[in-house]
């Protein structure tokens, strides 16, 4: 479950950075750990790791946080997961014997590459879409101000 957590999560952020920056703002960590109620400290390592990977950017200063490392519509959920899951090696190892073998290892395959190929298909846009389809507006960027 740790491995599905941390996929989740990577894609969780990614996207929020993509719905509430995109390319050319930036988000603050700790409004992301708010709007995902997570906890900063835990998600600071999976920011790094997705920034080592250049899937984000990373700023500092009065300014900073992190914002995409590329355009949305070049970011595949395939990269997303495989930077998550490369950080994660030691996934463990499941039941053996002959039906494990026979059956459920082969099941197991024929998943993951049906998986594989609909995730390559999907990009950060194509979750922006869905998004706007569920109804949920991107923040303006920035606050409109009027004064008389």
């Amino acid at each position: 479950m740790v491995r599905r957590d941390r996929v989740m999560t990577s894609v969780s952020l990614m996207l929020d950075i993509a719905f509430h920056a995109g390319r050319t703002g930036t988000v603050n960590a700790g409004d992301i750990a708010d709007r995902l109620g997570l906890a900063r400290r835990g998600m600071e390592p999976l920011l790094q790791t997705l920034s080592r990977a250049g899937l984000l950017d990373s700023l500092r200063g009065p300014k900073g946080g992190y914002r995409l490392g590329r355009p949305q519509r070049d970011i595949r959920l395939s990269e997303i997961i495989a930077v998550a899951l490369a950080e994660d090696e030691d996934g463990g190892h499941g039941p053996g014997g002959r039906l494990q073998h026979a059956v459920v290892d082969p099941l197991f395959a024929e998943l993951d590459d049906a998986a594989r190929t609909k995730l390559q298909a999907l990009t950060l846009d194509d979750l922006l879409r869905r998004a706007a389809a569920a109804g949920l507006r991107r923040p303006a960027a920035e606050p409109i101000s009027f004064a008389i």
